[in-house]
């Protein structure tokens, strides 16, 4: 069987990775690349740097990759879709909802596989304590915590942390507990003088009942990205920056230290640091991408899925603005 022909679109800070990435991928090969900016990453390394979609198009693809900015992806998506592109779009899947879902409705209508790139999903430590949840080792979920914070990425122009940073804890919060938000609260600021938020905390309740909430900003010195899911037997820490997930188990042992022993709740108990087999996400993502096009598997981030976490980011923004829980 032939390979497949890829193309890229948008060959900047995102778009080398992707590069790279293709390139290493098995049954797949990159054959044109687009950028009307030019290619300052020297990614096409001696493939033509087409300036339209249209003559990326014309090179005869079979799947591409969007790496623009935001604000273009509607336009990008859908002449890949009119032409019968399989796609991945990179996350947020377009910058409002209603653009989000005339993507999603062309890719459905042609019968085409389209994904985002929520490539946190492709973390070994979320991939392990999706596994872990599944077989019930946490008991009932309680609560899902995510802190995702970090200094400025002058990469980002088009857009505010919510729809650049929180969509990652939006869907992997709703993919590892299996269920949609239904409503959130949120406070949101602007500290760095830009247009849009660089700060936001929210609040959350997903349809299992299951608490959430987030703390994302770009303005910490340190960087930061964490996961805690708090259930009946103890919490999952999962770290996606080192992949690490730890258990920490609640305790059984007795006390007879009065004051103590008075609280009925639960007491700290042993810890375990996992051992993961730590793939890169993004080629995890790829491969799954691949393999969803040749009809192997359908392990993505679906349109459908990412326009969801587009709509829940766009209540985070209506409640920040407002001041009342928005319900979905």
């Amino acid at each position: 069987m032939a390979n497949l022909r890829a193309g890229l679109i948008g060959l900047g800070m995102m778009g080398r990775h992707h590069a790279r990435v293709i390139r290493e991928l098995e049954g797949v090969d990159l054959v044109a690349v687009a950028d009307s900016f030019g290619d300052p990453h020297n990614v096409a390394d001696g493939l033509t740097v087409f300036n339209t979609v249209e003559e990326l198009i014309a090179q005869g693809i079979d799947m591409a990759v969007a790496a623009v900015p935001t604000i273009l992806h509607e336009e990008v998506a859908l002449q890949l879709a009119e032409a019968g592109v399989h796609c991945l779009v990179e996350k947020p899947i377009a910058n409002d909802s209603e653009s989000g879902r005339r993507i999603a409705e062309a890719f459905e209508s042609k019968g085409l596989i389209g994904a985002v790139g929520h490539i946190e999903r492709f973390n070994p430590s979320l991939q392990s304590l999706r596994d872990r949840l599944e077989n019930g080792d946490l008991g009932d979920v309680y609560q899902i915590s995510t802190r995702r914070q970090g200094p400025f990425p002058a990469r980002i122009a088009d857009v505010g942390v919510v729809k650049d940073l929180a969509t990652h804890d939006i869907d992997l919060t709703a993919w590892l507990a299996q269920s949609n938000f239904v409503n959130v609260v949120a406070h949101t600021t602007s500290r760095s003088g830009r247009e849009h938020e660089d700060m936001v905390t929210a609040i959350g309740h997903l349809k299992s009942g299951v608490v959430t909430n987030h703390i994302v900003n770009w303005l910490s010195p340190m960087k930061e990205r964490t996961t805690v899911v708090l259930g009946e037997r103890g919490a999952f820490i999962a770290d996606t920056i080192s992949a690490d997930l730890t258990f920490v188990e609640n305790g059984t042992f007795q006390t007879d230290w009065d004051s103590v022993a008075a609280f009925r709740g639960v007491s700290e108990g042993s810890s375990t640091r996992f051992a993961l087999a730590k793939r890169e996400p993004l080629k995890m993502e790829h491969e799954a991408f691949r393999d969803a096009v040749l009809g192997k598997s359908l392990n993505i981030v679906t349109m459908a899925e990412g326009l969801e976490t587009l709509r829940v980011a766009e209540a985070v923004l209506e409640s920040a603005k407002s001041g009342s829980v928005i319900t979905l």
